[in-house]
């Protein structure tokens, strides 16, 4: 690999000189910056990016890094960060696992998007308190140098458990979520407070992962027990995509009378259900939008506070309403 000491050489500069050249300083004139850039650029010189941000302290790029890349649900969050970063000037990278979390301590990257359970509140803590700025969307964490940007769970768990207990449900079946997901626990408790103030409906609690799989194998265990008409809340839309597709093709039963599904991110393929998948919306280009926004600013040395995305119910077509229990 050539380097800055190989240019000195042909150019019969100094080292000083040629890094002067590099960086645009004015320090040389403009004929010995144009020979040294030419011989750099003849010789295929690629500068050391490590080496470049050490020295400016800054890279231009923001990180951020999530649990997983499965199902449908990420595409128009990246998309919302993108978007904006691109429109100040900076690129992103999507990263995953705990190998990729150097990229903070080394500088790699000037700030961080954080949404991945298996980051630690610790480890995110002791960044926070080494000067490093990241902005969470899926925990609660009081530091100066954290701040979060958080859907509003509880309030679409809420609606989604007073839509079925409107539609006169009293045998509700929640699928939950993985139990280290901040989203799932969050939506988890409002479903038990919900049931606490609804002693007439019966509200069973079935295990989940987020994953269609897991929906699908709720479906089966809510078909083998079926004995009157049901609602399932399915806490993530892949999930009821899951119940959805094995209630449709190997279950007796049928969706909008016999069983009344919903799902909880509005994710583009719960659309095109028949009959259409109720479901909690929020804009997720906004989430990643919005959160790109308070990174910036944080680095720029301006003031944040945490936010809340707002939620809304996208309610099912042709529910068979139920008579509302005493």
């Amino acid at each position: 690999m050539v380097s800055i000491k190989d240019i000195a050489k042909q150019a019969g500069v100094s080292i000083s000189t040629v890094s002067y050249a590099l960086n645009g300083s004015d320090k040389v004139t403009r004929d010995t910056a144009a020979r040294i850039l030419r011989i750099a650029d003849e010789l295929n010189y690629v500068p050391h990016a490590a080496a470049r941000l050490l020295k400016k302290r800054q890279s231009h790029l923001i990180g951020i890094f999530l649990t997983d890349f499965s199902g449908n649900f990420y595409g128009d969050l990246l998309q919302g960060v993108k978007e904006y970063l691109s429109g100040k000037g900076y690129d992103l990278l999507v990263c995953s696992g705990a190998q990729s979390r150097r990229l903070i301590p080394e500088r790699m990257i000037d700030g961080a998007i954080v949404l991945d359970e298996t980051f630690s509140d610790k480890e995110l803590l002791q960044y926070a308190e080494q000067g490093y700025k990241a902005v969470v969307l899926d925990r609660e964490l009081i530091h100066p140098n954290l701040n979060q940007v958080l859907l509003d769970n509880k309030a679409g768990a809420t609606l989604a458990m007073e839509y079925l207990l409107e539609s006169g449900h009293d045998k509700i079946y929640a699928i939950t979520g993985p139990k280290g997901s901040y989203d799932a626990n969050q939506r988890l408790h409002a479903v038990r407070q919900a049931a606490r103030r609804a002693p007439f409906a019966e509200v069973i609690e079935l295990p989940g992962n987020f994953t269609r799989e897991a929906g699908e194998e709720a479906a089966k265990r809510i078909a083998e027990q079926y004995d009157r008409p049901a609602a399932v809340f399915c806490l993530n839309d892949e999930m009821a995509i899951g119940a959805y597709r094995y209630f449709r093709s190997h279950a007796q039963l049928t969706l909008g009378e016999q069983i009344h599904l919903i799902g909880f991110d509005n994710i583009e393929l719960a659309q095109f259900a028949q009959p259409r998948l109720a479901t909690i919306d929020y804009s997720m280009r906004k989430w990643g939008s919005l959160a790109s926004e308070q990174l910036l600013r944080m680095l720029a040395g301006e003031p944040v506070e945490p936010e809340r995305i707002y939620v809304s119910l996208i309610r099912g077509e042709s529910v068979k309403r139920l008579p509302i229990a005493p």
